[in-house]
């Protein structure tokens, strides 16, 4: 607003950019609907038709426009380039579920899918240099993860979160030799944010597990303290909003079941609530001066 008042240009880039993705969520899930809805009425080849055909145009679109590979950063040659990519991997996820739903090819071992998906995500990903096609490869990645230990008869919350930390290291590995390798060096930042909220959401879940939940508070404090750490030196300030509001959920956790009286429990929100939204406010101020 004041950039307006002053005359000054304003930059809608970022919120064009979350409309168009939004709109292209938008249509994959109406897509989704219909498929569900209309499979019976329509028969599976046509719909296996239908899907194989906006597949097929979106990665031919992509194949024919794109520029000779780079590991360094490389613009997207049209407007629409990475709205595109979007939509094919995510038909390509609609596609495979209504395969596997009505033919069974793999009999139901969802684990395959995920894996396998999660290295096409990779490979277009670095393709194409797209953040958000990364975003689904890792994501499809941490299902895989996830769906693996579920097939265990008497799997455990520890369980998960083990692998939860395993999935967090070797994301981060990954991450930290392909930056050191100049391989696409600026996905670094993608990994770095799908690790810590994943690492902080594993450690909330030991801290409200009440059994043995001291090392996990103190693991979640150090991890608190090493993302504030990371996000004032390299001026990042997701990384302190992490820390800030993971911490405050972790120390909460403990507090409040202390407060036996309703009063005392409102207050205690209210107030560091409050101080919460200034010190965040204050920090992103800072961030958004110069150097």
């Amino acid at each position: 607003m004041a950039s307006l008042c002053r005359g000054e240009p304003f930059s809608v880039f970022l919120e064009l950019n979350v409309l168009f993705y939004a709109g292209v969520l938008a249509f994959v899930a109406g897509l989704g609907w219909t498929v569900t809805t209309w499979s019976q009425q329509l028969g599976d080849v046509v719909i296996v038709a239908i899907l194989s055909a906006i597949l097929s145009a979106c990665f031919w679109y992509c194949f024919s426009r794109a520029p000779a590979w780079s590991s360094r950063e490389t613009p997207a040659p049209t407007a629409l380039f990475d709205y595109v990519l979007y939509l094919g991997s995510l038909v390509w996820c609609i596609e495979l579920a209504y395969l596997e739903n009505r033919l069974h090819v793999l009999s139901g071992q969802w684990d395959f899918y995920l894996l396998a998906t999660a290295g096409f995500f990779f490979f277009l990903a670095y393709r194409f240099d797209n953040r958000f096609v990364l975003s689904l490869a890792l994501s499809s990645l941490g299902g895989w993860f996830g769906l693996t230990v579920s097939h265990w008869p008497s799997h455990q919350d520890g369980t998960y979160r083990q692998y939860a930390l395993l999935y967090c290291l070797l994301v981060a590995i990954g991450g930290a030799f392909l930056q050191r390798r100049a391989v696409k060096p600026h996905f670094f930042g993608t990994y770095l944010n799908i690790v810590a909220n994943v690492l902080f959401w594993t450690l909330l879940s030991g801290v409200f597990n009440r059994q043995h939940y001291g090392m996990w508070f103190l693991a979640l404090l150090f991890a608190c303290g090493a993302s504030l750490a990371w996000g004032l030196t390299r001026r990042q300030f997701a990384f302190v909003a992490y820390s800030a509001i993971y911490g405050y959920v972790g120390i909460s956790s403990i507090i409040v079941p202390q407060l036996v009286d309703e009063v005392l429990v409102l207050g205690y929100f209210v107030l560091t609530a409050v101080a919460m939204l200034v010190v965040l406010v204050t920090i992103a101020r800072r961030f958004g001066r110069p150097v």
